[in-house]
């Protein structure tokens, strides 16, 4: 909008001629030759060409063209004080509005300050009450125009709800403190996600807490007071799961089932091919996943504890110590990027079909391909044939030997299952399918580091079937 002080560019040509820029005055008029004062005072800009073309018209009735512009807006002072983070005096133009003056002076103080009442004021005069959450929700800004020594005042804030959980808008929202909200206002600002079932209402109110928990169906007028909080819950009990499966079979890849489905349940709708490996069927399960994590990151934590803690006797030995640590750590740093596979043992036995399967199992069929892989300390790591009777050491010597820093009796086998066992050189154990892992040989001066490293690579070797070298 314009006000007194801005300057306009007046322009008029055909049968008359002018060209002027003119201030609008304190009356908030501006004064052309012939036509005499137009009032321009609270015309919007957008506005401008229209009224300057109306009252030429009034004098002229033909052959006078108008041109019209806002030239420049008057520069103004305005206060800004109360619960903002920097209060004071900042500069702008009239055409400035009331967020540019809060965002110069750093944002109303969200612990402090209201968002729902603040007040433009000239002298004494309250000239607008501006409620943002118009603007937060709705997109509406009230035209507020602000002069020289005008006075933005930010308030205290009033009533607040603090809304947590399965929310959109999970946030601190505000209320009149003449007002009596309910939760209906409150899920009209917060916006529950549709998983949300429940909502569970802490109040404030006296030195006891007391908590009421409702359906959404039946929360929808409940009273809420100053500093209650409210959660969005879901207490929706699964009915159904789902589990994937792949690999070699010849059945859907995924299957929805009754929650408290038994392995067994899913193993009789499989139907396995020619090829198929069903007796060594294999289970990943997240849950088991992210233990084996947790459990790998705390073996991890304990080992480099004791490689920074190791005290020495002399400087030689100091140093060496030091050595020794800079390896282990990034050996530690390597070591923590592993990712579990979380498989679940499940074994053969006549209590496999018991176990309960959970929402997002994946099984895998393996295939009968005759093969052995052979990974870790080894030349050449690779599948190789599996041959009955064919030792442990023998699958490694196919796969070029053990290398130098292989623990040569250190072998680990593990099963097509999921099973797992450590095995000597000379062990017949060794089944079509499984992986063999030669584990590395671990020097250190520290016979604790020893066996934590080496309680670590075997958790890491059955947790993600890798075998990670020093």
């Amino acid at each position: 909008m314009i006000t007194p002080g801005d300057q306009v560019v007046l322009r008029l040509w055909g049968a008359f001629q002018y060209a002027q820029v003119q201030t609008v005055d304190p009356q908030g008029n501006v004064f052309l030759p012939n036509i005499g004062p137009i009032h321009l005072a609270g015309v919007r800009n957008q506005d401008l060409q229209r009224v300057i073309t109306g009252a030429a018209a009034g004098t002229f009735r033909s052959n006078v063209y108008v041109y019209a512009s806002l030239a420049e807006a008057q520069p103004v002072r305005v206060f800004v004080g109360g619960f903002v983070r920097r209060p004071g005096l900042y500069d702008g133009t009239s055409m400035d509005g009331l967020l540019h003056y809060l965002d110069a002076a750093g944002g109303i103080d969200p612990d402090r300050g209201t968002f729902i009442d603040v007040e433009v004021k000239r002298g004494e005069q309250v000239r607008a009450h501006v409620n943002l959450y118009q603007f937060l929700f709705r997109g509406v800004m009230p035209p507020v125009p602000l002069g020289d020594g005008d006075v933005i005042f930010v308030g205290p804030r009033q009533q607040t709800v603090t809304v947590t959980g399965l929310a959109n808008n999970a946030n601190v929202f505000e209320f009149p403190r003449n007002a009596h909200p309910t939760t209906a206002d409150v899920m009209l600002l917060a916006g529950p996600l549709p998983t949300a079932t429940h909502m569970r209402i802490t109040r404030a109110n006296g030195p006891v807490k007391n908590v009421d928990y409702r359906p959404l169906a039946e929360a929808g007028s409940l009273p809420v007071g100053n500093g209650d909080a409210i959660a969005f819950t879901s207490d929706q009990k699964a009915g159904t799961i789902t589990v994937r499966i792949d690999g070699e079979h010849e059945s859907p890849q995924e299957y929805v089932l009754p929650y408290g489905a038994h392995l067994g349940d899913l193993l009789r709708q499989i139907r396995f091919s020619q090829r198929s490996d069903a007796g060594s069927i294999q289970l990943f399960r997240q849950s088991v996943k992210d233990r084996q994590k947790t459990m790998l990151e705390a073996s991890l934590h304990s080992l480099e504890q004791a490689a920074l803690t190791a005290r020495s006797g002399t400087s030689d030995e100091s140093q060496l110590r030091r050595n020794e640590a800079d390896l282990i750590l990034q050996w530690i740093d390597r070591a923590r990027k592993v990712e579990p596979l979380g498989q679940v043992v499940i074994g053969q036995g006549p209590a496999r079909d018991d176990l309960l399967l959970e929402n997002g199992d994946q099984l895998h069929v393996p295939t009968r391909d005759g093969l052995v892989l052979v990974s870790g300390e080894v030349l050449f790591p690779n599948a190789v044939a599996w041959q009955a009777g064919l030792a442990a050491d023998g699958y490694v010597a196919r796969a070029g030997g053990f290398t130098q820093k292989s623990a040569a009796r250190r072998i680990v086998v593990a099963h097509a299952d999921g099973s797992f066992e450590e095995v000597s050189a000379q062990s017949h154990a060794v089944r079509s399918g499984d992986d063999l892992l030669v584990l590395p040989r671990i020097d250190t001066k520290s016979r604790q580091i020893l066996k934590d490293m080496t309680q670590i690579l075997y958790q890491i070797a059955v947790s993600a079937k890798v075998v990670l070298g020093l």
